[in-house]
């Protein structure tokens, strides 16, 4: 990690300067810098300092970095890899913190130059809130991290960001791409689509009705939607195979209530009750519940 000696974050959203805040927390001999297209929002990340630097243009943002991350909706990655290219000095490890790996990781190869170094990188860490303003030093802190890379990663690069998350306090899991998308499809982006078809189901007078259990169904809904549809839009082939798998157990639970079956409606309750008992005991285990 000494080695680190710029470390750039292009995107300062929550996620971007939280990223920005832990470095200058846990890597005190790495100057951070931050970079966003909207000279508001690089006029706010100055006043909060979440850097050390907020800079005015993508090129001086990459220029001479060690490590670069990209923290900017994932639809926008492609033009970031193509336009950084020249910029980037040989040895550069670019990374981000999108949601989806198999098109980025894609994008990269096309895009960016032989001898700088693309790890696909996602902390699982967030809120449905968005803004620099409700950035944190300790988002990551306990969070998991997965890294993706392909038969072709470069094997260093991916050792010094294993860790790097790793000082920003991430439980760090390294896979493949396509493992990672299968795999976040169905716990993360099919849950984003199921509540906001809940939502969407419901007219707005009757949720002022709605309970706790709903409001907390429903939570994930609140994310921006121009993230969450890049999100959709580059994980297609999990997130309609999710929706066909959900329909199909809707459709199970339909049938039961639809034919007085109250021995089948409580076991497939009891059944999905059992798996998040479970669940939630690993994540205790893990510390990843207090």
């Amino acid at each position: 990690m000494k080695n680190l000696k710029k470390i750039s974050v292009v995107g300062m959203g929550l996620l971007g300067a939280s990223v920005t805040l832990s470095i200058k927390r846990d890597l005190p001999n790495s100057r951070v810098v931050g970079y966003s297209h909207r000279p508001q929002t690089r006029q706010k990340a100055r006043q909060y300092g979440v850097a050390h630097e907020i800079v005015e243009t993508l090129e001086e943002t990459v220029e001479n970095a060690d490590i670069v991350i990209l923290a900017t909706p994932i639809l926008t990655f492609k033009d970031y890899f193509a336009n950084m290219a020249p910029c980037l000095k040989t040895g550069a490890i670019v990374t981000d913190v999108g949601s989806t790996k198999t098109l980025p990781h894609r994008w990269a190869s096309e895009h960016l130059p032989k001898g700088v170094h693309y790890v696909g990188s996602h902390p699982i860490a967030g809120s449905e809130k968005r803004g620099l303003e409700y950035a944190r030093d300790d988002l990551l802190t306990g969070a998991a991290c997965i890294m993706t890379k392909t038969t072709g990663t470069h094997a260093v690069s991916v050792r010094i960001l294993e860790e790097f998350w790793a000082r920003l306090g991430c439980a760090v899991k390294v896979m493949s791409p396509a493992r990672h998308d299968k795999i976040f499809g169905m716990v993360s982006h099919l849950p984003h689509i199921t509540a906001a078809a809940l939502v969407n189901s419901n007219k707005t007078q009757d949720l002022e009705l709605a309970g706790r259990g709903f409001i907390d169904t429903t939570r994930v809904a609140s994310g921006p939607a121009n993230v969450w549809s890049d999100i959709l839009m580059t994980n297609t082939p999990t997130c309609i195979e999710g929706i066909e798998t959900l329909i199909g157990q809707l459709k199970l639970i339909q049938k039961a209530i639809q034919s007085g079956d109250e021995k089948k409606v409580k076991k497939l309750l009891e059944q999905a009750a059992a798996k998040r008992a479970k669940m939630i005991q690993h994540k205790i285990d893990q510390k990843e519940l207090f």
